[in-house]
Order: structure tokens, then sequence, then C-alpha cells
């Protein structure tokens, strides 16, 4: 039998995720700050588009937030 969809701790977990990957875009940012002249333009290169891929997954996190935000205002 399939489990009932629980979804009351959705937005917790969406907030939590948005903050792990503004933690890590951060500490990629420092990393390139700090080691600037010790790494290669295509290690730079990698870190600066793993970064922009954080960027949109956090765009998306927000949106799946304001989906849940809705699914739990409307069951209220």
């Amino acid at each position: 039998m399939a489990k009932p969809d629980d979804r009351s701790d959705n937005v917790e977990k969406l907030q939590e995720a948005v903050q792990n990957t503004q933690r890590n875009l951060h500490e990629a940012e420092d990393y390139l700050d700090e080691h600037a002249e010790e790494i290669s333009s295509e290690e730079r290169q990698q870190i600066e588009a793993k970064n922009e891929r954080r960027e949109e997954s956090i765009e998306g996190f927000r949106e799946e937030i304001k989906d849940e935000a809705a699914y739990q205002e409307s069951k209220s």
C-alpha cells in the first residue's frame, strides 16, 4: 500500500536546501577569492559554472517553496 502524501514539512526541507546551497555557493566564492592565483583557468571556470547552477537551483527551490506554501494555505 502506498504511503499517503505528507507534504507538511516540505517548505522546511526546501528552505534547508536553499540555505545549504547558498552556503556551498559562498564557500566556493571564498575559495576563488583566496586561491585565484593558484588555480587554473579551467578549475575557475568549473567552479563558476557550478555556482551558476547553484543559483538556478536556489531560484527553483524558492519557486517550490511558494508552491508548497500556497498548497498548504489551500488545505487550511
